[in-house]
């Protein structure tokens, strides 16, 4: 009926043995370093509050896109899985039949990177010794229904457990930062820490656009419907951030595409978008022109720029419409970054005071685009394998196809960006391990020595991240 869960210790190295004897060796020089999470979403509120996480199904089912879109593709419907409805408030959902749900399909994830995590976490975190099946579902949910009512299972332990040395979250520019500041005012020492993510405030086709705005003016005490106040109050809040511990901005823009215009210019177009002339041309030239504006502000104010475009947000419209934002139906589109980030490059490529951190979903411009950006403009540097591309051979494709045109040093190490707050050390613990299988294949090949590549692994898995992200 059941089988072991154990994780093989030589797991995703290579099957030929003086590669696999040196991946061993490079890893065990890493495996225990801290965490150093640098760009996520998980929810701060977790911290503040410490309070035990409800059940399995909420804790790791209902906030993992990776998880519930899965599921979906296969015929279990969002309701299924408890997935709140637009407007309904919180579902009353089963959670139990909701993890009865998942264990019946989880075969489904066999082969994907959240097999990986998943497995980790149950046998890493809770102990269990038996694989997930519809006949082992109940038990599962017993016991980690069991454990995460005990002090050791509350987020604060959790996060000392995972050796987290610093998380970030992200928040909008209109967030109170609450939670971030009875962090800091507890006698905790954990520290999370939040980032800037004004999308909602920049892009006109955002749903909240105009409602954001109005949060903005109402934070702020400035009138976010004239240019010149609305821009006082992005570094109003900007200030703000930093104050709370963050280093980072966040740009989840459909493109990377920037402009320099001209204040008379600005002023006129936002008028524009505030008028309601949201064309898709008036707004993807304010959004070029505000990573513009950002760019400049990251100069003035230190706050490292992290731009990952390249996604078709909420493809599903059914899904949207019923279900809001991120819900597991956003897709890879193909994207230029050579013409796209040149205005902003001609003017503040050549400054130190600038790092940005560009991510991609478009594998094809790896080794056409972003490595030779990386390689030679000292603004840029590039983030990890991300998102569909988090995965095992995503992360020996990045390395392939980056490392001979920029190096391993114009890299940033990795970040988990999840909101599953447990896959965390799973999905660390996967990018150290093809690392070192990656690096090994150098020492293997006689391109590098052992200590050559002991000393870029442990950079790679704790120092470029916590050097990269100011931390």
């Amino acid at each position: 009926m059941t089988s072991s869960l154990g994780m093989h210790p030589d797991a995703l190295f290579s099957g030929n043995s003086s590669e696999r004897d040196i991946a061993r060796r490079l890893y065990l020089n890493v495996a225990n370093l801290p965490i150093i999470s640098p760009h996520g979403h998980t929810d701060p509120k977790w911290f503040a509050l410490n309070q035990p996480f409800a059940n399995p199904a909420e804790l790791l089912i209902q906030p993992d896109h990776y998880v519930y879109r899965m599921l979906y593709s296969q015929g279990v419907t969002l309701d299924e899985l408890g997935i709140s409805r637009v407007g309904q408030g919180p579902t009353t959902a089963d959670p139990e039949q909701v993890w009865k749900i998942f264990a019946e399909h989880f075969y489904l994830f066999q082969g994907t990177p959240s097999y990986f995590w998943l497995n980790y976490v149950f046998a890493n975190t809770f102990g269990l010794d038996v694989k997930l099946n519809a006949q082992t579902a109940s038990y599962y949910y017993q016991v980690i229904n069991h454990k995460l009512n005990s002090p050791e299972f509350l987020p604060r332990a959790l996060f000392e457990k995972y050796n987290i040395e610093v998380l970030a979250t992200t928040e909008c520019p209109t967030d109170n930062l609450r939670y971030h500041q009875q962090i800091i005012d507890s006698d905790w020492q954990g520290r999370v820490i939040t980032a800037f993510r004004p999308d909602a405030v920049i892009d006109a086709e955002h749903e909240s656009f105009q409602r954001k705005l109005n949060q903005l003016s109402q934070v702020t005490g400035l009138d976010c419907r004239q240019y010149d106040q609305y821009i006082d109050a992005l570094k109003q809040r900007r200030a703000y951030f930093k104050k709370m511990g963050a280093t980072s901005t966040d740009h989840g823009h459909p493109t990377p595409a920037t402009a320099d215009l001209s204040h008379q210019q600005a002023t006129a177009l936002f008028d524009k978008l505030i008028a309601g002339d949201v064309t898709p041309q008036n707004a993807e030239l304010f959004r070029a022109h505000m990573l513009m504006v950002m760019a400049e502000m990251s100069i003035e104010d230190g706050l490292v720029m992290q731009i990952h475009p390249g996604v078709y947000r909420n493809h599903n419209h059914s899904v949207f419409t019923n279900f809001g934002r991120d819900k597991g139906a956003d897709l890879p589109i193909q994207t230029e970054y050579i013409q796209a980030l040149k205005p902003l490059l001609d003017k503040f490529g050549n400054d130190p005071r600038l790092s940005v951190i560009l991510f991609t979903l478009d594998e094809t411009v790896y080794s056409r685009e972003l490595g030779p950006l990386a390689g030679h403009y000292p603004a840029i540097k590039l983030g990890p394998a991300w998102w569909f591309h988090d995965s095992p051979e995503g992360m020996t494709r990045f390395r392939r196809a980056t490392t001979e045109v920029a190096g391993f040093y114009n890299t940033v190490g990795f970040n988990d960006d999840t909101r599953a707050f447990l896959s965390i050390p799973a999905r660390h613990d996967m990018s150290r391990r093809m690392d070192c299988a990656y690096l090994a294949e150098l020492v293997a090949s006689h391109q590098i020595d052992e200590e050559e590549a002991s000393a870029i692994a442990t950079d790679l898995a704790y120092n470029l991240a916590k050097k990269a992200y100011k931390l």
